[in-house]
């Protein structure tokens, strides 16, 4: 289909094209008319699940209006297969991205300048680039495709700092209408894209998120291999993904499969490109059957018949999750999948969080809870799914583990209205504890200034334990009467179906507290022995508080006002040995950093050194032992002699610890003209800096010991 004219196709032209180019004789729901609005040139908002076809929602349009179609994708093995497949079906389509050469990149440059192309997929660093900007304002762009578009947001599931910058896109081409796409968004994160796109009035267009082929099962997180095998074995030559946390699980998981006999293969960012392409082909094409996947990187396989999906450990929101269990039975027909859980899933995965120090930490560790509820959760799965994402389903699904097996209801009518009611009352202002404090009658301060004891609920929940209307509320979450707000503080939101039970007699059934209870007794029973660094990290924590508690009685306060279990259970999960380090841990301030700063250091670092001299590697122990015999007064090459290790990892482990003022004088090593010398280069040279590149500047006269010590010096003065 040429497009010899500018005159604006019509659905009538869609449908042409998407019959000629894709072989189908409809649209699904939703595609016609979200390519009629791209027709009239209205920016849209589009959400569809995985394998929902969103991708024919531009690429129709970029087939049929004059011009071309940039499309922005972070999956570079994504925009392979869907470009290959392009080309297969006749349609002028490439890529750009990091994976190509500059001879490559060269030649699809001059197809865009040419107007040879229908659809350019590009990554977003590329997008952004300045170098990018000349050739597209110089093209007839009729379309820009924001592909994965929740990674715009701070509140969505995979935020990338890089898709902000996008929103040039309706500044520099306000004329050209602007698509977001994705799969996986809650209402705050719908809200932003549309805010950091700048897009003034976009269509919003949300199909249905039920996948009614796809069978929903939980499982405790016990003999997990074995239970693959099992799973596997009922599932002969059918081909599945095992989504893990890692990438040694997955190297681990599949060396176990393999060694069982199964086409299995890691697939994860730290490969090499080629081992990436090679197992990426040979699970497109089925020589391959099963590829072990990390959940972080995301695998882009545009591959229709992937009967089942595992995951191996407890994914961090449910957005992922279901983005993730979306890539199975994308051709319609019947697909399984898996989630393993375990308490100690949570743990990890908190951890991890906590770890990365998010701006939005509080939302993301509030939808990890979120992730957690739905696997403990004693009701139909698919209805907790739908309702995350504002749909509701009046009928169990029956194609899930809890709708195979139902647990005990009763009639929990009358304290689903207790709870709506108080909500209500409460403006739908406060979070979770707050409404059970007010259920309760609770008498705290914060609850009686606030004159929440006046409502009329006031303590008309105060038969039921916390812990009882804890779980009672979850449920009603999950069934979606009521939602989380994550960007008003996780205040609770009545929802239509909560204003049907309050006001239109409907009937809610909930699952009793003794299911709920056995099943986390069980949980808690099966609990696997805590690992070493487990282990390390509770003693850590015991030894802090000890000297909490200490500090707290010479000054006379409680021990919470010095540091909060919080603090102390990041102290021991980090180990910070300097005070940059320390500073960074949450709720230390400059007061606290100034009143106990150098006491907690000390405490952290003498606990290395203790288990150090146990034979116990940690994190950080390797460098202290380098400073104990530096302090000692001992050269370099006695040291490593000492230690058994080479010279240069002296050197290294002297720089980082004189980087994090750990007592190491830097004029041991570098003189003041060689830090000028360093300096002088580093100011004529485009970062980063390469210490390859200042080594040759100074004629390879300057060893490079002495260069990272200048440019540590350099650093810490801010680079001045």
């Amino acid at each position: 289909m040429e497009k010899t004219t500018d005159q604006l196709p019509t659905l009538e032209t869609a449908q042409e094209a998407l019959k000629k180019y894709f072989g189908y004789d409809q649209f699904r729901p939703m595609q016609a008319d979200i390519i009629s609005a791209i027709y009239g040139g209205k920016d849209a908002l589009v959400l569809m699940p995985t394998g929902g076809g969103k991708s024919i929602c531009y690429q129709i349009p970029a087939i049929t209006l004059p011009g071309m179609c940039i499309v922005v994708s972070p999956l570079i093995s994504l925009m392979k297969d869907q470009v290959e497949s392009l080309r297969a079906n006749g349609v002028a389509a490439a890529f750009l991205n990091s994976s190509q050469t500059s001879q490559e990149q060269q030649a699809i440059e001059d197809k865009v300048y040419h107007g040879q192309l229908q659809l350019l997929y590009v990554s977003p660093e590329k997008m952004v680039s300045q170098s990018f900007l000349p050739l597209i304002k110089q093209a007839r762009v009729s379309l820009f495709a924001i592909d994965e578009a929740h990674c715009i947001s701070s509140w969505g599931h995979d935020f990338r700092p890089e898709y902000k910058q996008l929103q040039f896109l309706k500044k520099q081409f306000p004329s050209v209408p602007v698509a977001a796409l994705t799969a996986t968004a809650d209402k705050v994160t719908r809200r932003d894209i549309i805010q950091q796109l700048h897009l003034p009035a976009p269509k919003v267009f949300i199909a249905s998120f039920d996948r009614p082929n796809l069978s929903l099962n939980v499982r405790p997180g016990q003999k997990r291999i074995e239970q693959i095998l099992d799973f596997i074995g009922e599932r002969p030559n059918q081909a599945g993904i095992i989504y893990c946390l890692s990438r040694k699980s997955t190297e681990e998981v599949a060396k176990k499969l393999k060694q069982r006999g199964l086409k299995a293969g890691a697939y994860h960012a730290g490969l090499g490109a080629p081992e990436r392409s090679r197992i990426q082909e040979d699970f497109i094409n089925d020589n391959l059957l099963i590829v072990c996947a990390t959940i972080a990187f995301g695998m882009g396989i545009d591959k229709s018949n992937v009967r089942w999906v595992i995951h191996y450990n407890l994914p961090k929101n449910i957005e992922g999750y279901y983005q993730e269990i979306g890539r199975a039975g994308r051709d319609g027909a019947r697909a399984d999948t898996l989630l393993f859980y375990s308490f100690r899933d949570v743990t990890v995965m908190r951890d991890i969080l906590m770890s990365n120090r998010s701006e939005n930490l509080e939302v993301q560790l509030s939808k990890l809870e979120r992730m957690q509820q739905y696997a403990e959760a004693l009701i139909c799965r698919r209805k907790i799914l739908l309702s995350y994402f504002g749909e509701h389903l009046e009928e169990d699904c029956g194609n899930c583990d809890v709708c195979k097996n139902p647990p005990q209801y009763f009639d929990g009518t009358v304290i689903t209205q207790k709870a709506l009611s108080a909500v209500a009352r409460l403006k739908e202002k406060v979070g979770l504890r707050m409404l059970i404090d007010v259920l309760r009658g609770s008498r705290r301060k914060e609850l009686l200034a606030l004159g929440y004891d006046k409502i009329k609920t006031y303590g008309i929940g105060g038969d039921l334990s916390a812990f009882a209307w804890q779980a009672l509320i979850g449920q009603m979450i999950n069934l979606g009467l009521l939602e989380i707000a994550f960007d008003q503080k996780n205040s609770l939101k009545l929802t239509e179906a909560s204003k049907d039970v309050l006001f239109h007699n409907r009937k809610v059934q909930l699952v009793r507290m003794t299911d709920i209870k056995q099943r986390q007794e069980e949980q808690r029973q099966k609990v696997k022995p805590k690992t070493q660094r487990e282990r390390v990290r509770d003693e850590l924590f015991e030894a802090l508080r000890q000297l909490r508690r200490e500090l707290a009685r010479e000054k006379g306060i409680p021990p919470y006002l010095v540091f909060s279990d919080a603090s102390l259970e990041e102290m021991a999960a980090r180990r910070p040995v300097s005070e940059f380090d320390f500073s960074m841990i949450s709720g230390v301030g400059e007061k606290k950093m100034e009143q106990y700063g150098d006491i907690f250091i000390k405490a952290i670092t003498s606990f290395i050194g203790k288990k150090s001299d146990e034979g116990v590697t940690l994190a950080g122990a390797t460098q202290f032992q380098t400073l104990q015999l530096y302090k000692r007064g001992l050269r370099v090459h006695e040291i490593a002699q000492t230690r058994n290790i080479s010279e240069q990892t002296v050197y290294e482990h002297l720089v980082k610890l004189y980087a994090t003022d750990q007592g190491v004088d830097y004029k041991h090593f570098v003189n003041q003209k060689e830090i000028a010398q360093v300096v002088q280069v580093v100011k004529s040279i485009t970062p980063p800096y390469k210490l390859r590149e200042i080594y040759d500047a100074l004629n390879e006269e300057m060893p490079y010991h002495k260069i990272r010590f200048a440019l540590a010096y350099y650093y810490k003065r801010g680079g001045k």
